[in-house]
């Protein structure tokens, strides 16, 4: 049962991480998971159920970060577990087409007025990589087009940041990324249509794609402005470049057809991962027709992977979105209970004065530790990470697991109760008014 405060006994955890730091770097498999922008030692995680998770010294907390997203209908649903456990029994993987490749691509298009097919990869960088590459071939272009703060995987041309002026051809952000990969990509502020009008006029006929997170979630969680994302589909057409939605994170999660349908602008091809393979390795990319039908065999582009259309990701996929589907007021649920948890800790940071910016877009939401309205990186960049990293601390004592990180998104699911939400918005105003005093 979780308690209202606690210290935690983490000794199996601290002996797990020991021993994963001889034979993984950092100890961890992707960065954010070693907890080094807010300190301490990562938690092992053993097991979830709903909205619950449990570490490998018995800790149980109440889970916010879903898996980073993709877990809408809590941990270990058990319809999910099922069809995983019915696909598994018949075989893992084939490296041949099945029908349920088919019923989840069905399921897709269905509901994502934009896309008319789609192509199943492993992860969300695969299907940013291809969707990237696609772009290119079907517009015969080489630049492409991203905004500062937004995160689309980790291919070469994407860990790319601002050059010395706003059009400028960007500079490598990671160790062994060529400078000329880097210099095929421009970087422009998220929410800013006159920067990227400048950056259109400078190389608009070699402009390939703009890649954008309709509603950005890595940098913590930044909505677009009225007009934006239609401003982005104004300039695309206007220079026939092509505009690429990554949905990835909020496809599925933000409403059923993801953010597009959410915001009424139509891209030319959409990026999706997370919640479409129900919790296990999953990535698709898929947009209009007459582009689709430059990838392999079809078309020239070339793109493949040998566990593409996983049985088990494909089972995991169709039976999460079918029992979004068959709920009729599952969207309207995530909403109000995501209301909730933005109206209480909006409430608590106000009580204990401390300034606290909170942006939410459906189930997704991020609590910045700033006073000023955050829309871009540059605000989002304002933000105390020393006092989110002592309220991530704080919080956890008190059995909410958080993102370890300022700069992520939180996310509620249709496991999360009423009394979750009010057990966490309690917590937080203990925490907060600690704080204050501080």
């Amino acid at each position: 049962m979780i308690t209202r405060t606690r210290t935690l006994t983490t000794e199996t955890s601290r002996e797990l991480f020991t021993r994963a730091q001889q034979v993984i770097p950092g100890g961890v498999n992707s960065p954010v998971r070693a907890w080094r922008s807010v300190g301490g030692q990562p938690l092992f995680i053993a097991r979830g159920a709903g909205a619950h998770i449990w570490d490998a010294d018995g800790n149980e907390f109440l889970d916010y970060v879903a898996s980073w997203g993709p877990l809408i209908l809590g941990h270990a649903h058990p319809h999910v577990v099922a069809a995983i456990q019915d696909a598994a029994m018949r075989g893992t993987s084939y490296g041949a087409p099945t029908e349920l490749e088919i019923e989840l691509a069905q399921r897709v298009t269905r509901a994502v007025p934009s896309v008319g097919m789609v192509r199943f990869v492993n992860s969300g960088t695969e299907a940013t990589m291809s969707a990237l590459r696609l772009a290119r071939a079907y517009t015969q272009r080489d630049l492409i087009v991203k905004f500062e703060g937004g995160y689309h995987g980790h291919a070469d041309f994407l860990l790319a940041k601002a050059g010395s002026g706003l059009a400028t051809l960007s500079l490598p952000d990671s160790a062994g990324v060529p400078a000329p990969a880097a210099k095929t990509t421009l970087v422009a502020p998220y929410n800013h249509l006159d920067a990227l009008q400048e950056i259109f006029n400078i190389h608009s006929d070699n402009i390939a794609a703009v890649i954008v997170e309709p509603v950005a979630g890595n940098m913590g969680v930044v909505p677009p402005l009225p007009g934006f994302l239609q401003g982005l589909r104004n300039l695309t057409r206007a220079s026939n470049a092509l505009l690429i939605f990554d949905e990835v994170i909020t496809g599925f999660r933000v409403a059923y057809g993801g953010a597009q349908t959410l915001y009424p602008v139509q891209p030319d091809l959409t990026c999706f991962g997370k919640i479409i393979g129900g919790g296990l390795p999953v990535g698709a990319y898929g947009g209009r027709r007459d582009i689709m039908q430059f990838v392999a065999p079809l078309g020239p582009m070339y793109q493949a992977g040998t566990l593409s259309g996983n049985p088990l990701a494909m089972a995991a996929g169709i039976a999460t979105l079918d029992a979004l589907a068959e709920a009729p007021d599952a969207y309207a649920q995530l909403e109000a209970r995501a209301a909730q948890l933005e109206r209480g800790l909006n409430d608590a940071a106000r009580r204990a004065g401390i300034p606290v910016t909170l942006n939410r877009v459906g189930s997704m939401l991020t609590a910045f530790f700033t006073a000023q309205p955050v829309t871009d990186y540059a605000s989002a960049k304002t933000a105390d990470t020393q006092r989110y990293a002592h309220y991530f601390h704080a919080m956890l004592e008190r059995g909410i697991y958080l993102a370890p990180s300022q700069f992520e998104a939180g996310f509620v699911s249709l496991a999360h109760t009423d009394a979750d939400i009010a057990l966490t918005t309690e917590a937080a105003s203990d925490v907060l008014n600690e704080m204050s005093r501080v």
